[in-house]
């Protein structure tokens, strides 16, 4: 017999059915198919549709049988089975055979019968199975309950009799195979409602051996996001803080806000408190965390200059916050307070505010962003803080504020390409002014203020002596700019791009002259008080390039491109007599060779008239072969060379940029394949070829192992206070162990480390070329349930006056998905650890 369609198609031909199959009186099948007609009708209550091969009426037991592919939907629920029964008499339905109940939020339970309801939300089950496919992190996962007998409470409560829960795929070779890890408990109750999941009497398992007990406990269902509770605590011990717990708390305080507490109770400093608030509102959200103690045992930490053991309060508050004025436009902020700089680290508080591990600090803004279609708006406000002994928050400069705008436009009729407006606004203060030896190795340029800050020595507080990369005072810049360029390809292929800017500044500058060594800024800029000084900049230029494309046979097309480049303006003025806050980095390679002012920001404008040449090399393979080579010159054809005579920094000296023809810049990349390339450029000695600056990669894939080395050479730059080479090499490996198992490792080494320890104590210092400066090594396993990790790591860290040592740290890492995760850190002959937080 086919398929009948659905149940008011089948019910429509119930008696026709009926007495084809089993004899029964007229009267009362007619009773039994208008009862059950009328629920697939949908008369005053939910709709019930059912499909199946093959219905068998039973009027003297008063049952329905289903029979063959059966599907019943109703109220949002799917029962599947070969077989099922509705008992009218007692209102129940009974499935067997392949039996599995779908519910309304796609969970899938299969089991090997089904004792249900009639709305199918309550009833037992037997050899229950219950699936959920949830999204967590990103990730999609599949959380598994199981039980030998399970009971389903009103469809908002399932009790799993000697259950169990896992987000372990089952292993397909052996099905009766325990999961890498699950929960069992004499009893799990799964409640919809309050999306909780409640265990007793628990063992936690893995590869089916008990590893934990808890008589009770409970946590969220895996579907949810948020909810109320503890979450995993974090044991932590080190020698400044002694052994102690985090036992951090969740609080959902509403739909769109929550708190959360991380106290960490230590039994030498006693409770690190740890609040954060978060609330997202119709335009935005903001987050508020604040931590603090009161320090049982100040003598754990070093006293000022080098420490912060005489204070008995420490503590930091963090906020962030992003709000939408309306689609194009947004404001907020990102901002740290701490009460001195070693705090963070002493009790290891992670911050996303926090830059680096070698230059520490903690930048706190607030923001207006803006964007268009072909245009974009950003004015921001800074404040620095710095984290490293040697930082000195007097010379940290307060921005207040920096504004960027940019816009482009089509060129008019007649004349085309395209208009770009620039504009920037800097307004910036700090208190007292940094001096930096140009040679940090002489004693008679060099000395300490406060035991601890660099600075230069009395009588050499001059340019050829003395850098000063902060001047103390206040300045503000105002500048725009306005440019055009136009693409134009002639019939031979031929590109030419004429191009034209002018650009307008004006500097207010009042320096600071009193205090600390402010009254040595004179010496540089002069003695002249409040200043004001506007520069204005046209120029017009124009680049060529004449691509020649040809075949290359087997391996693809290559391209042959020789380019050039002129541009003519006025000389710069007033170089070095102008505080220089935001053009300090300069680097001369094949990146900036064709730009048309290679300062980084706008302080500096590039002056004179330069032209740039080079040629370039490319091929485009099969199977991802692929290969670029570029060299190039610059050349000050006329006017006074910007990169000559340094400014308050040395910007441009040892830049390969001085002279008049300028170093040879290079460019080399191949890739053999998407598993293997090399990427280098470097910068070569105008006369000799040597060597000055080389920047080199390779990566590579070799069946389970990938791999990759970094290799940089920086010749020394004495005039910006780099009297020695500077050489690194950095590693790194991952090997795949296996489908889950993998192993890395990675490894950093100053090759140049020798040279200033030879200097500084002389051939018995013992320093070798080959000088580890860090190093990380790990091994971890991953699959769809579980990430464990173990990773030991050496890296170098800000000591005391600035000396070098060395934090040596063992991270273990185990994470449960859906369950939770826990990690430890352990520093390793520091009398250090970390905290998770």
């Amino acid at each position: 017999m086919g398929r009948v369609g659905n149940a008011i198609a089948a019910l429509a031909v119930a008696t026709a059915l009926s007495t084809m199959v089993v004899a029964v009186p007229a009267q009362a099948q007619g009773t039994q198919s208008d009862s059950i007609a009328a629920r697939a009708a949908g008369q005053g209550q939910e709709r019930l549709l059912l499909e199946a091969r093959e219905l068998i009426y039973n009027n003297d037991n008063n049952t329905v049988t289903a029979v063959g592919d059966v599907e019943m939907y109703y109220g949002g629920r799917t029962l599947q089975a070969d077989r099922v029964i509705y008992d009218q008499n007692t209102g129940r339905v009974f499935a067997e055979g392949n039996a599995r109940l779908i519910d309304v939020d796609g969970t899938v339970a299969t089991g090997d019968r089904f004792e249900l309801t009639e709305d199918f939300r309550s009833g037992f089950i037997d050899s229950l199975r219950v699936e959920q496919t949830i999204v967590d992190q990103g990730r999609p996962t599949r959380a598994r309950f199981s039980a030998p007998r399970a009971e389903r409470i009103d469809g908002e409560q399932t009790i799993f009799q000697r259950g169990s829960y896992t987000a372990c795929d089952t292993c397909e070779k052996d099905p009766t195979k325990p999961p890498l890890w699950q929960v069992r408990a004499a009893r799990v109750i799964h409640d919809n409602e309050s999306r909780t999941i409640y265990y007793e009497n628990a063992s936690l398992e893995f590869l089916g051996v008990p590893v934990a007990y808890i008589p009770y406990f409970w946590s969220p269902d895996p579907t949810v996001k948020r909810k109320t509770g503890f979450l995993t605590p974090t044991f932590v011990f080190s020698e400044p803080l002694g052994f102690g717990v985090t036992i951090p708390f969740f609080w959902a305080t509403g739909d769109s806000h929550d708190l959360t507490f991380r106290p960490t109770i230590l039994h030498r400093q006693g409770v690190l408190a740890d609040v954060e608030w978060r609330q997202r509102l119709l335009t935005g959200s903001y987050s508020i965390r604040a931590t603090g103690i009161f320090q049982q045992d100040r003598r754990a930490f070093h006293k000022p200059p080098s420490g912060a053991g005489d204070r008995n309060f420490r503590g930091s508050i963090e906020t962030q916050g992003r709000f939408a004025i309306n689609p194009r436009w947004n404001w907020g902020w990102d901002v740290t307070a701490v009460t001195d700089k070693w705090y963070l680290e002493n009790y290891r508080i992670r911050s996303s505010n926090i830059t680096t591990s070698y230059v520490r600090d903690a930048i706190s803004t607030v923001y207006l962003t803006g964007r268009g279609d072909r245009s974009w708006f950003d004015m921001r406000g800074y404040y620095f803080k710095g984290l490293t002994s040697t930082d000195f928050q007097k010379q940290q400069p307060l921005v207040h504020p920096v504004l960027d705008y940019n816009k482009r436009v089509d060129g008019p009729p007649g004349l085309g390409g395209e208009i770009s407006i620039d504009a920037n606004l800097t307004s910036l203060s700090r208190e007292v002014s940094q001096f930096q030896p140009i040679d940090p190795r002489n004693p008679l340029t060099t000395t300490t203020f406060g035991g601890v800050y660099t600075t230069c020595a009395p009588g050499a507080f001059s340019s050829d002596q003395c850098l000063v990369p902060g001047v103390a005072g206040t300045t503000s810049r105002a500048s725009a700019q306005i440019s055009w360029r136009r693409r134009v390809i002639d019939d031979l292929g031929q590109v030419w791009t004429p191009f034209a800017y002018a650009r307008l500044d004006s500097v207010w500058f009042s320096p600071k002259t009193d205090g600390y060594d402010n009254a040595r800024i004179p010496n540089f800029i002069g003695a002249s008080g409040d200043r004001f000084h506007a520069r204005a900049t046209p120029a017009i230029g124009l680049e060529y390039r004449f691509p020649l494309v040809a075949s290359a046979g087997r391996f693809g097309t290559q391209m042959i491109e020789p380019i050039a480049q002129i541009v003519a303006r006025p000389n710069e003025p007033r170089i070095g007599r102008l505080p220089n806050e935001d053009s300090q980095s300069l680097v001369f390679d094949d990146s900036n060779l064709f730009d048309w002012d290679r300062f980084a920001g706008w302080d500096r404008v590039e002056g004179g008239v330069r032209a740039n040449y080079g040629v370039q090399y490319t091929l485009a393979g099969h199977n991802g072969l692929y290969a670029n080579a570029m060299i190039g010159q610059s050349i000050q054809v006329a006017g006074r060379n910007s990169y000559r005579p340094g400014d308050l920094v040395n910007v441009g000296r040892d830049s390969g940029l001085e002279s008049r023809m300028s170093d040879y810049v290079a460019r080399l990349q191949f890739q053999a394949s998407p598993h293997f390339g090399v990427f280098a450029r470097g910068r070569f000695d105008r006369n000799r070829l040597n060597l000055k600056r080389l920047e080199t990669t390779a990566y590579g894939r070799v069946g389970p192992v990938t791999a990759n080395a970094t290799y940089a050479i920086f010749d020394a730059q004495p005039e910006l206070g780099y009297p020695n080479r500077r050489e690194g090499l950095s590693t790194g490996a991952r090997v795949e162990l296996s489908e889950h198992w993998f192993a890395s490792g990675s490894m950093q080494f100053d090759l140049s480390r020798y040279l200033e320890d030879r200097q500084r104590v002389g051939a018995a210092s013992g320093s070798t070329r080959l000088a580890i400066a860090s190093m990380g090594i790990g091994v971890g396993y991953q699959d769809e349930c579980t990430t464990f990790t173990v990773t030991y790591t050496s890296a170098p860290k800000d000591g005391s006056f600035g000396s070098r040592k060395q934090n040596r740290t063992i991270m273990f890492q185990l994470e449960l998905r859906t369950l939770g995760e826990v990690g430890v850190t352990q520093a390793v002959g520091t009398g250090q650890s970390g905290l998770f937080q």
